[in-house]
């Protein structure tokens, strides 16, 4: 029997009750790691990606077709629906139907666009600027015509918060989940209560953002769920734990000469091998070999 498209998969998540988790992945290693864990999706987000391929933060630097190949190698190494972000689109309308595309092409199950202004920031940088809603939902029309899978779920998110007001979100976020987004994400809500309030608000599926350090309260997954979202990712956050392990080894070697103070902070080499599925490979010959 065929394996079932993770597009509908991640669709079958949204259907069913109860709250979608998402932990974000900046690299393939990391994602396997996301999916062996138990975690229904894995999302790869600009920030991290920027991070760990180009050694950049996430200023809109990295291109489009270098995303579409960081989605590529992702989708191809995890079993789980992989949600792709996909900035403002990287363009103009036809620029988005081309994202969609491709996004779709390299195996992402869903696409998350913005309507910030072009180069966007990280929606938890200040200074962000907003295009019209008017131009946004064109956006949105175009990559719903541009997905060749019915299933390929579209994610709107609004950025409007900060430089319009958590009103106009609300508003901008209920006319793109009626524009045909499949679910809506306000970026950066500042408060307790303004994170009760979206989902009293707003009459669409909702994403909801936990950025560690950034500007929303960080809240329990079962927190969120009571509210009302419907998935909850945590974007950057194997990105933070990397540097912090990666920068306590290099100083531990450095200054100790040693890394026995810390070998119990660090997985086995048997782990790894076994992570990256090294025994399917070695037994691959035999395995087609007529017996």
């Amino acid at each position: 029997m065929a394996e079932k498209r993770t597009t509908s998969v991640l669709r079958e998540l949204l259907a069913r009750p109860g709250i979608v988790r998402s932990l974000g992945a900046h690299d393939c290693l990391t994602a396997r790691i996301v999916e062996r864990e138990g975690f229904e999706t894995v999302f790869i987000g600009g920030f991290g990606t920027s991070a760990s391929r180009l050694g950049m933060p996430d200023l809109n630097l990295i291109t489009m077709t270098e995303m579409a190949e960081a989605v590529r190698h992702m989708a191809g190494c995890v079993s789980i629906p992989v949600v792709a972000d996909g900035d403002t689109g990287h363009g103009d309308i036809a620029n988005v139907m081309r994202t969609v595309r491709e996004f779709e092409s390299a195996g992402a199950a869903g696409i998350l666009l913005e309507d910030q202004v072009a180069p966007k920031r990280c929606g938890h940088f200040a200074g962000k600027e907003v295009i019209p809603a008017e131009e946004m939902i064109l956006k949105l029309k175009a990559a719903l015509r541009a997905r060749s899978d019915p299933d390929f779920v579209i994610i709107a998110r609004t950025d409007a918060r900060e430089p319009l007001g958590l009103e106009e979100a609300l508003d901008r976020a209920n006319r793109y989940g009626d524009a045909g987004a499949d679910c809506v994400f306000i970026e950066a809500p500042r408060s307790l209560e303004e994170l009760e309030t979206i989902p009293k608000r707003v009459r669409h599926p909702l994403l909801v953002n936990m950025l560690t350090g950034g500007s929303t309260p960080i809240l329990p997954i079962h927190s969120l769920e009571e509210m009302g979202y419907k998935i909850a990712v945590f974007p950057i956050e194997s990105l933070l734990v990397t540097l912090h392990a990666v920068r306590t080894l290099a100083r531990t070697l450095l200054q100790e000469g040693s890394l026995e103070s810390i070998r119990d902070r660090m997985a086995s080499f048997d782990e790894v091998k076994d992570l990256l599925g090294l025994q399917d490979y070695l037994t691959l010959r035999d395995t087609l070999s007529p017996r």
